[in-house]
């Protein structure tokens, strides 16, 4: 089906509200009526409400009547239950590229991004870790191969994003994650499936240990 003018607006609303969002430009709790986010968007009314349909529907923003739109809080137990979701499906991912022939796959996506992670916590550059972070999560998921999957965990991912962007700063600096992430890379490319399955089962478990409890300490995840 051809992609109509009305369509694109829509998607490209859709990914500068989305990308707003997981940068915290508009933080939780951040609320405005649709004229409003229209305009600063340039786009109509119609065009924004379909991008925001979306939205909701990825547990990002809630739409109230005669309210407008308002983007929805960070919850200690929202993210306890993402993180449950994540350590029973990426694992299993990891393990099935492992168990592919590893030395046939491309693994250059992830190993730029877990060399880009190491350079940006050298240059103290916490956003640029984040965003290679993001990169190698989506990288394993395109050799995974599941659409579906990939489609799921990306919401769940976006949703962790956020809260990430907002502990970011208030832990130690995520040396222990880099080094995580390049055992995962090193399992692998070994071909050694059930490592590479522990391996990043062992960095969910931790990532969410320490994301809830930085939440729960700091008060943001009960808003």
């Amino acid at each position: 089906m051809a992609r109509t003018e009305k369509t694109t607006r829509a998607d490209d609303a859709y990914e500068v509200l989305k990308g707003e969002i997981r940068a915290n430009r508009m933080p939780p709790g951040y609320q405005a009526p649709e004229p409003e986010v229209a305009l600063r968007l340039g786009v109509s009314r119609t065009t924004l409400r379909e991008a925001l349909i979306r939205l909701e529907a990825e547990g990002l923003v809630e739409l109230i009547p005669r309210r407008g739109m308002r983007v929805l809080p960070i919850r200690a137990d929202d993210m306890r239950e993402i993180y449950q979701i994540l350590m029973s499906l990426e694992p299993d991912a990891a393990g099935r590229i492992a168990a592919s022939d590893p030395a046939n796959r491309d693994l250059s996506a992830m190993e730029k991004a877990v060399d880009d992670m190491e350079r940006a916590l050298g240059d103290d550059d916490l956003n640029a870790w984040a965003e290679a972070d993001d990169r190698f999560h989506s990288a394993l998921l395109d050799l995974d191969g599941n659409r579906r999957l990939r489609g799921f965990v990306a919401s769940l991912n976006d949703q962790a994003h956020r809260a990430r962007m907002v502990t970011l700063r208030l832990r130690e600096p995520p040396t222990k994650s880099n080094e995580e992430h390049r055992d995962i890379l090193n399992a692998i490319r070994e071909g050694n499936a059930e490592a590479a399955r522990q391996a990043f089962f062992a960095h969910r478990q931790r990532a969410a240990t320490e994301l809830v409890g930085i939440l729960v300490r700091s008060g943001i995840g009960q808003l």
